[in-house]
């Protein structure tokens, strides 16, 4: 009795349920992603895939594009997103969770019902749907995933070295520029792993705020599994394949730099 007691309390053994969890719906995905992108439809070895990706000006376009849109949202929720952060981490409200629970809440809506209540949102104005739009949802949708992580990283910062640098006669910009915005760039980095990642590779917003008008890269991996059948899995599964070492790359960087500043 007294070793099952010893088993139970080890760590090692509450681990293996999440090793299976990893195993069998994250590690077993990505190699079956992998296995599909070097190979054909009749299981034969290729590179063909990538070549094709490569050398085809449509899909080349398409995630260059997709990037940039990427980059304009990511940029223009850190410029909205970074003022609200620090109006509700530095300003004396009563309720300040309150507040900040405000922006988090759509958060909790689902993903798909935001969009649509921004597509009827320009419809009700009369607002053609396009490219604008596409930014517009993004923004929107994404922008407490910008919020959050900067307001939390100022919440926990240590007060006392903006008094320090007040007392040793600093203003307010130099207190900004040399104290602030440095102890909160963990959280800068983190909204922008949080904002670009999912913009990058998404493509239900994209569809239903440009009524297919523009063409994301996410809707080309999209397309190769949903309406290419089984000969085009392979293709599908370069792409993600592609899409995937970019949202890894953008990771690594993000939280390497995250980790240096704290």
């Amino acid at each position: 009795m007294s070793n099952w007691k010893i088993k139970l309390q080890s760590r090692s053994t509450w681990a293996w349920p999440y090793a299976i969890f990893l195993l069998c719906l994250v590690a077993l995905p990505l190699v079956l992603i992998g296995v599909y992108a070097f190979t054909n439809p009749n299981g034969e070895f290729t590179i063909l895939n990538f070549v094709s990706f490569f050398t085809n000006s449509l899909y080349l376009n398409s995630f260059i594009y997709s990037i940039g849109i990427a980059l304009i949202t990511t940029i223009i929720c850190l410029l909205l997103g970074y003022p609200a952060a620090y109006i509700m981490a530095m300003a004396d409200f009563k309720t300040p969770h309150v507040i900040a629970m405000l922006f988090i809440l759509p958060m909790w809506i689902n993903f798909l019902l935001r969009t649509i209540a921004t597509v009827e949102l320009f419809h009700m104005f009369g607002l053609p749907l396009g490219e604008g739009a596409l930014i517009f949802g993004m923004v929107y949708d994404f922008l407490p995933f910008m919020i959050y992580p900067i307001y939390n990283t100022l919440q926990k910062m240590d007060t006392s070295l903006i008094e320090a640098a007040h007392d040793l006669g600093a203003n307010r910009k130099q207190v900004f520029t040399k104290v602030t915005l440095p102890l909160s760039m963990p959280g800068i980095y983190s909204g922008i792993v949080m904002v670009f990642m999912p913009t990058v590779s998404t493509f239900a917003i994209a569809e239903l705020l440009t009524h297919n008008k523009v063409t994301l890269f996410g809707s080309l991996i999209q397309r190769s599994f949903g309406e290419g059948g089984i000969a085009m899995w392979n293709y599908g599964a370069a792409l993600s394949l592609i899409m995937l070492i970019i949202i890894g790359l953008t990771s690594f960087f993000g939280g390497d730099k995250e980790d240096i500043n704290r």
